[in-house]
């Protein structure tokens, strides 16, 4: 099973990029569970809910991990988790990144939110080019301090796709 992650801040391309990856080899997809929680919980999210966030984001992750694919898709990891939280609540609870880093990913598509231009969904927050550069700079340097494979995707939409579909061409071909 190759596992590979779509990083990077909002509105930069993930969860569309996720599905025509799937579209384009199959696998299996894994969606943000943030979402479903904001949608489930129509409030103001505070740091007592990153806990249970990450928990679930764990859980939609293994059960997914369960099934073998040859490819697993994860339009998000806890990565996201940890840097919204630190953005937002200037904190987050330190096993978050523990539990990240007990995990195995065979590359990470870091997308650059250059290029593309930000679409209000009701969740996003950070309509400021220069807000979502800094997420997509802490999100560079997590990996580059940790030492994960990653792959930085630029351009336009079709410069995005054509460039995660070789990537992940090679990575199933490894």
């Amino acid at each position: 099973m190759k596992v590979l992650v779509l990083t990077g801040p909002e509105s930069s391309g993930k969860s569309w990029l996720a599905s025509e990856l799937q579209t384009q080899f199959g696998g299996v997809r894994v969606d943000e569970y943030v979402r479903w929680f904001i949608e489930q919980n129509p409030r103001d999210t505070c740091l007592a809910d990153v806990a249970h966030i990450a928990s679930g984001q764990l859980q939609w992750e293994d059960e997914a991990r369960a099934r073998q694919p040859q490819l697993l898709i994860l339009d998000t990891h806890l990565l996201s988790n940890i840097l919204w939280s630190q953005t937002l609540f200037g904190d987050c609870p330190a096993w978050i990144e523990q539990a990240l880093l007990a995990r195995h990913y065979d590359l990470h598509l870091l997308l650059s939110p250059e290029n593309v231009e930000w679409a209000d969904d009701g969740q996003r927050c950070q309509p400021d080019l220069s807000e979502r550069l800094a997420f997509f700079d802490a999100t560079k340097t997590w990996l580059e301090t940790h030492q994960k494979p990653f792959q930085v995707l630029q351009g336009d939409w079709a410069e995005r796709r054509a460039l995660a579909v070789h990537l992940v061409s090679l990575l199933l071909t490894a």
